[in-house]
């Protein structure tokens, strides 16, 4: 029997693995789309959703929580959710028998997950479970996040200890993630830029684009660009310039008006 799945993540690296260990593990397994966010998600749910059997999704996306799909589209699907964060969702999931797998994903915990499924093959018309979701989501709106705030970077043969207000920016190249530092040094960590994402601190951080998140207190000047764009000067400079694209300037400018 086939499977008929939606990946719902902001991350490219990320969901390029879960298409290929989906393949892996589940040879009948069809990936119908890859979405980036809410918006995208609820559209594509809305004229899809029937054809698809499951749905995985990061908790934290481009445009805000999934849990937000929920209060604009009558989800009737089964959801398997794959994050970074670790938070007390996770022993709620897993007691209304929805998969709740952590960031890296384990190919083994997937498997579990995608057998759990295959027990339950069917629709999931009672939505109780989906009330305890939104619920959740607004406890954790509500309830002060423990944001990461240090981290152990690489240098050379050796682990250095950064504080996450050391760091200006990170940036990704070749999957490799580095944390540009107030003093002008770079190290590179172990983490996405989508895991950062998750556990730093909005106020503080903001994801600029797919290869940058940057600090406001690094942030010295904002310049008018091309197209709408806006062009970041950081202190120190990055190792690329940052650009805002037009349709994220106005977000920009709120985050920047906190």
């Amino acid at each position: 029997m086939s499977l008929r799945v939606a990946i719902i993540e902001d991350e490219p690296v990320t969901a390029r693995s879960l298409r290929t260990m989906l393949q892996d593990i589940a040879p009948e397994s069809e990936v119908l789309a890859i979405l980036d966010g809410v918006t995208e998600a609820v559209e594509w749910l809305r004229v899809h959703m029937h054809t698809c059997d499951l749905l995985f999704m990061d908790i934290r996306l481009s445009d805000g929580l999934s849990f937000d799909i929920f209060t604009k589209i009558d989800i009737t699907l089964p959801v398997i959710f794959i994050t970074a964060y670790d938070d007390y969702a996770l022993q709620a999931f897993k007691a209304n028998g929805i998969g709740y797998i952590l960031k890296p994903v384990d190919e083994d915990d997937l498997r579990t997950a995608i057998a759990k499924f295959r027990r339950l093959r069917q629709p999931l018309t009672d939505n109780g479970g989906y009330e305890v979701l939104l619920k959740m989501a607004a406890g954790m709106k509500e309830r002060p996040l423990p944001y990461k705030q240090s981290f152990l970077a690489h240098s050379r043969d050796k682990l250095v200890p950064l504080s996450a207000a050391q760091i200006s920016w990170f940036y990704t190249s070749n999957e490799l993630v580095h944390a540009g530092t107030a003093d002008n040094r770079q190290f590179v960590i172990d983490f996405t830029l989508e895991q950062l994402q998750q556990q730093l601190d909005p106020s503080s951080f903001f994801r600029a684009n797919r290869q940058f998140i940057v600090q406001r207190a690094a942030i010295e000047e904002v310049d008018f660009y091309f197209n709408g764009r806006l062009l970041l000067k950081m202190n120190p400079p990055a190792k690329e310039p940052i650009l805002i694209s037009k349709a994220r300037v106005p977000e920009f400018k709120q985050w920047m008006n906190m």
